[in-house]
């Protein structure tokens, strides 16, 4: 069975931190969107870049099995502006779905409590947002359903992270070939 995942988007996202996991994850065999919080049919990233989205922001997201959120400013801040998107990753959550945030983003996952008493990590100044969790300066890390990454630099890690929780080493060792990742 295809594994679903969801790229949330945000005027003034991370162009890397959207991109280069949506690339890793449909080069997997994942179907993946992007997916615009406002509802716009494109939205502009926090380099000036627009990319258009596959679709609005509906309750239904909570059912993939992946939920993600690149970092960037303005666009950490109109992610968890969203209350729907807030309630959203609340319900994948709870449900044990694979909720994954980059950069600053995992603040906002943070600041609903969901990292409480995990271990983190985020964009260095952050940390004091990601309410009770254990952050270190690791570039991914995995804790339970919740995967985080430190911001672009770890754009790669952090995408075959998501793609080994998906699908598996095997994957994600194919994905890398393909790439001519060494």
């Amino acid at each position: 069975m295809t594994k679903v995942a969801k790229i949330f988007l945000a005027e003034g996202f991370e162009e890397t931190e959207a991109l280069v996991p949506y690339d890793i994850l449909r080069r997997g065999g994942v179907d993946v969107s992007l997916v615009s919080v406002s509802g716009s049919e494109n939205v502009q990233g926090a380099h000036g870049v627009p990319i258009g989205v596959h679709e609005a922001l509906t309750e239904a997201a909570a059912e993939a099995d992946l939920l993600m959120l690149p970092g960037g400013t303005p666009g950490t801040f109109n992610l968890g502006a969203s209350e729907t998107l807030c309630g959203i990753i609340a319900k994948a959550a709870k449900s044990g779905k694979v909720i994954a945030a980059i950069c600053a983003a995992p603040s906002v996952i943070g600041k609903m409590g969901l990292l409480n008493g995990r271990k983190a990590t985020c964009y260095p100044g952050f940390e004091d947002k990601l309410t009770g969790a254990r952050c270190g300066g690791e570039n991914v890390v995995k804790d339970g359903n919740f995967i985080t990454g430190i911001g672009p630099g770890a754009s790669f890690e952090f995408g075959f992270a998501l793609l080994a929780e998906l699908e598996g080493e095997a994957v994600v060792r194919r994905v890398k070939e393909q790439m001519i990742l060494r």
